[in-house]
């Protein structure tokens, strides 16, 4: 099935942290996300880009609670030498006891309140010289870009490529087999606003190399673009 790409509003977005529902809709979140095999997505596609370095600089858009990376970090606290991550959302969620955790693992966690593009306005771009080190950012994304589309999704792309030296995201993909998946969530449990914003997630999501070619075209990127998972679309961009 071919499918137009189409935004619409999502309802957990629009609720309160601290409303019934939006609490129970993250829990179904961070079970769609094992469903979605999001930290393993995530993970083998950093894995090449810390390994050997001293150090470690992440920032995670649209972190929500910070529980996906903090699975990352258990999986990872061994082989990765410190990392030092910024959990960037407008509506930050995340528990003390969960930035306690990633310092117990070594991580230096920090949240980060602010609208990502005040954020990437209010954050220097990259010179060629230094897209390299330790202290440029990868930047990392979790079902948050099917949010944008036009001049917004335009924006946010070339933004992210102009200040980090690699980005790898993990979107829903627009698939008739992932729409019948959003449709079957009642299943496991998922409350109504979970269900609701699955359909609009699959049908605001990613195909075929709909974010690749959004990608600006101006520096020298590898670029990959794939579905990935059951029902997952992920780009890793990694700056040459």
């Amino acid at each position: 099935m071919n499918m137009a790409r189409v935004v619409q509003p999502e309802w957990l977005d629009h609720l309160p942290a601290d409303d019934p529902r939006a609490i129970r809709s993250r829990d179904d979140l961070r079970r769609i996300n094992v469903l979605m095999s999001a930290t393993r997505l995530l993970g083998e596609a950093l894995d090449p880009l810390i390994a050997g370095r001293n150090h470690a600089r992440i920032v995670e858009l649209g972190a929500g609670d910070g529980s996906l990376l903090l699975r990352l970090a258990r999986s990872r606290a061994n082989a990765w030498p410190p990392v030092t991550l910024d959990l960037l959302d407008m509506q930050p969620i995340v528990a003390p006891a969960t930035l306690a955790r990633y310092g117990e693992l070594g991580w230096a966690a920090n949240v980060v309140h602010a609208d990502v593009f005040d954020w990437l306005r209010d954050t220097p771009t990259n010179s060629n010289a230094d897209v390299n080190t330790d202290e440029a950012p990868i930047i990392v994304a979790n079902l948050f870009l099917h949010h944008f589309e036009g001049q917004h999704l335009s924006e946010l792309l070339h933004g992210i490529a102009a200040r980090a030296r690699a980005f790898i995201c993990v979107e829903p993909r627009r698939s008739s087999f992932a729409l019948l998946g959003s449709r079957l969530l009642g299943v496991i449990g998922c409350n109504a606003v979970t269900r609701h914003d699955a359909v609009v997630s699959v049908r605001a999501g990613f195909a075929d190399q709909d974010l690749s070619q959004g990608w600006p075209s101006d520096a020298a990127w590898d670029l990959r673009e794939h579905a990935a998972g059951l029902f997952g679309h992920r780009l890793v961009a990694v700056r040459t």
